[in-house]
């Protein structure tokens, strides 16, 4: 089957950023008065509607709920979570925003879009108090305080028709487990526990905690059903507790495989695997019909194992036979099922996966289970033409691609992608104070081939067997002509990623080469360039590297958890190249030294240079979901490149930077830094260093369906690591760099889309580490201007 899908421009944002800043440079010289004119517009918009307006008579608005606790153990905003009634959502910590957009409605239009897009007010109901007293109280006897006391103060004024509660919890002490005694069915399982159960055995002095007797009965629930006992269930492992006997202290009884009063003659049974039978349904037909499996036209059988298929969709047995971690006479094992449904879901091959299990029908009491697997593959190929709108600080332009994918291309579930792209961006520079408009432009395919397997020594490929493993092969042709040069960068990957669990992947490429030609200089750009050091990155190369990253990620969408990413890279390039080159006494090239000092020789690889370097990074990341309106998002970057050896200058492309839509968005990408260094006037922003430090805040709060507002807080800067970088204040050093900071913040929006996220921020440095005077400080130091202020387009989020 052959799809073909078309989208329409993600955005169009040349007329409306073109516009918006010539509005706001005009604004500047009244800056003050037009700010606090809109401070006094928006204090009289968000007052002047009362919040009591849709509160009927004799009745009260719940303005304000509070919980006070004495207990250590468990948090007030833990306790919040079991009352029943609470105020209306605040965005920044105090306005009822979207109160307030219900209260704008029209009492005649109870249909109004503004009611739907805003909230009722809460009404207070002392009946809800009642019930959530008795929640609060409940919550504690389950986590242990069995002489908790709940009590509740309310206050209702008449005159502003609000109420406010507040919740006393004197939570007492928390009872203890003294005495476990456990109660076997049958010596089997009494045995398997004692054996295999070291890590989720119950021990003495613990809290008695509902909750973590839970998560031990799920425990001892897959401990059983990891050994072949496929109908054990939760209500077989049960809990009897006394705390009559002892002061806050519990005897509990553990009873595994049935409570007292059971059916004593019930038999617990290990299953073994028997048969296997695959089923590969054609794409067309509907996973509920029961006609697919008349349907099939394909079979094929190996060992126990039987694929149904059809001569539309068709794979090699080899895939199932590397997926598939069961094997006919195992034991049943729940962790081998739960992997091999992972497995067909990382494959992203198909759109419904069902994996069931029966007992062998013949010969009758066999303690046998057949495996069914039921697939329904996606559509086998697909092209997709993505037109979008760019902006690069302010730089606008247009890009398209062309994107072809064939899922299954050699019948192994073999991804084959390829990718065409091409983009036109209208540029400025000044010329003598004049400026110059100019178009860059780029073209470049990229094609890549994914195995769902590690290809290589049997060794290897039997280590990451169970880690869900892939190999990419990827090759790629990019030209870019800018009006100072142009560029083309060949490159060839091959690597491997896979996963150790469902929050940590893994990549590794092993092969990480990427050839770099610049032809075509600008004699005023190259002389523009006074720093040698710096000059010399502009130069032909080649990057014979190899690189691993692990991300670990918690975050899962639509789901209302914090969570935690983070993000540790580290590349090394060239050392094997100088070590043969070294080995082989192959003969050095001379040239002029970076900085001009003497000259330095090299090696070189098809007749070009070839880097060698070490580079390291790590970002940490942490989301607070503070409920369904606000978020609080903290981002951490660090990085460092070491260049020596073959070249002592890191690779332009591999440098870091800062500034623009994702870094410190007062300033434009790439015009920060490094250090205290301010590049010329008018120079086109091309800052790039050895060194990274950067750190964010965002707080993000939701205004309407598909709006949300931001406010944020970025530091940072970047830094030189090699001496012979000798712009003026650019070198990092340990008792200095703290003193070199940028500090930044702002305002922004984003407008979800479903498809995709457009995100306009704009930022106002507070302190630049280039200015001199009062320490780089620029709030409360001099007027702002114009070009203190940044305006950014981008799609999706920052962080």
């Amino acid at each position: 089957m052959f799809q073909i899908y078309c989208f329409h421009l993600k955005h169009f944002i040349i007329f409306v950023e073109i516009y918006s800043g010539i509005l706001i440079r005009k604004a500047f010289p009244y800056g003050v008065i037009l700010g606090r004119f809109l401070a006094l517009a928006a204090g009289l918009f968000l007052f002047s509607c009362s919040s009591v307006k849709y509160v009927p008579e004799s009745q009260y608005l719940l303005n304000k709920v509070e919980v006070e606790t004495d207990g250590a153990e468990i948090g007030r905003e833990e306790l919040k979570t079991h009352i029943r009634q609470k105020e209306n959502y605040k965005i920044l910590g105090f306005i009822k925003f979207h109160l307030w957009l219900y209260n704008l409605s029209s009492a005649k239009k109870e249909s109004s879009w503004l009611r739907k897009i805003g909230e009722p007010p809460e009404i207070f109901d002392e009946g809800l108090v009642f019930a959530s007293e008795e929640r609060l109280r409940q919550y504690l006897a389950n986590r242990g305080f069995f002489r908790a006391s709940v009590t509740s103060d309310i206050r209702l004024n008449d005159s502003s028709q609000k109420a406010r509660v507040k919740y006393k919890v004197n939570t007492g002490d928390q009872y203890k487990i003294r005495e476990i005694n456990y109660h076997f069915r049958d010596s089997a399982l009494e045995e398997l526990f004692f054996r295999d159960s070291a890590g989720i055995r119950l021990n003495p002095g613990i809290p008695f905690d509902l909750n973590l007797l839970d998560q031990k009965r799920s425990a001892i629930v897959d401990l059983y059903k990891n050994d072949g006992y496929y109908y054990f269930s939760k209500d077989e492992v049960s809990f009897l507790a006394d705390s009559n006997r002892y002061d806050q202290e519990v005897i509990l009884d553990l009873f595994i495989g049935g409570s007292p009063g059971t059916d004593a003659l019930r038999e617990f049974r290990q299953y073994q695997l028997n048969d296997f039978y695959i089923s590969v349904l054609p794409g067309s037909v509907p996973v509920s019909s029961p006609e697919g499996y008349t349907q099939f036209s394909d079979t094929l059988r190996w060992e126990n194992h039987t694929l149904y298929s059809s001569g539309e969709i068709q794979y090699r047995q080899g895939l199932f036979r590397n997926l598939i971690q069961m094997k006919t006479g195992s034991l049943y094992r729940l962790d081998d099922a739960r992997y091999t449904f992972d497995v067909f879901t990382r494959l992203r091959q198909f759109r419904f996966i069902d994996l069931q299990f029966s007992e062998a029908g013949v010969p009758a009491d066999t303690s046998l289970l057949d495996c069914y697997i039921r697939l329904a593959p996606l559509s086998k190929q697909a092209i997709s033409f993505d037109v979008e709108g760019t902006n690069t600080s302010g730089n606008l332009g247009m890009a398209g691609n062309v994107n072809y994918q064939h899922r299954n291309v050699l019948k192994g579930a073999e991804v084959f992608q390829m990718n065409l792209r091409g983009a036109m961006e209208r540029q400025q520079r000044m010329v003598e104070n004049v400026p110059e408009y100019f178009n860059t432009r780029e073209l470049g395919t990229e094609a890549s081939l994914t195995f769902p397997k590690i290809l290589g020594p049997r060794q290897v490929v039997a280590a990451f067997r169970n880690f869900l493993p892939k190999t990419v092969f990827t090759v790629g042709f990019n030209y870019q002509q800018r009006p100072e040069y142009t560029r083309t960068i060949s490159n060839i990957k091959l690597g491997y990623d896979w996963m150790t669990s469902e929050n940590r992947k893994h990549t590794w490429n092993l092969v990480d080469f990427n050839r770099i030609d610049l032809s075509q200089f600008d004699a005023g750009f190259i002389d523009f360039i006074k720093d040698l050091y710096i000059r010399s990155s502009f130069t032909d190369h080649l990057i014979f590297a190899t690189n691993y990253s692990f991300i670990y990620n918690t975050q899962r969408p639509g789901t209302m958890q914090n969570y935690s990413f983070m993000r540790f890279n580290v590349e090394s390039a060239g050392n094997l190249a100088y070590l043969v080159s070294e080995t082989l006494n192959r003969p050095l090239t001379q040239s002029a030294d970076s900085v001009g000092a003497g000259s330095a020789g090299y090696y070189r690889i098809f007749n070009t240079r070839f880097a060698q370097y070490i580079k390291s990074d790590v970002e940490i990341r942490r989301g607070i979901i503070m409920d369904r309106y606000n978020t609080l998002v903290g981002r951490a970057f660090f990085g460092v490149g070491l260049p020596y050896g073959n070249f002592d200058v890191l690779p332009f492309e591999k440098k870091y930077f800062t500034g623009g839509a994702n870094g410190i968005r007062a300033w434009q990408v790439r015009s920060l830094g490094p250090g205290t260094y301010k590049s010329p006037p008018n120079a086109y922003p091309n800052q790039s260093a050895d060194i990274k430090l950067e750190a964010n805040l965002e707080y993000r709060f939701n205004l309407l369906d598909f709006l949300e507002g931001a406010l944020f807080v970025d530091a940072g800067n970047i830094w030189a690591i090699n001496r012979k970088d000798n712009r003026p204040g650019a070198q990092f050093k340990i008792n200095q760099f703290y003193k070199q900071l940028a500090l930044g913040t702002g305002t922004g929006f984003r407008f979800d889309f479903n498809y995709f996220i457009f995100r306009l921020d704009v930022g106002m440095k507070l302190r630049d580490p280039s200015e001199t005077e009062a320490n780089g400080w620029i709030i409360g130091q001099r007027k702002y201007t114009g070009d203190d202020f940044n305006f950014s387009f981008a799609i999706g989020y920052p962080f």
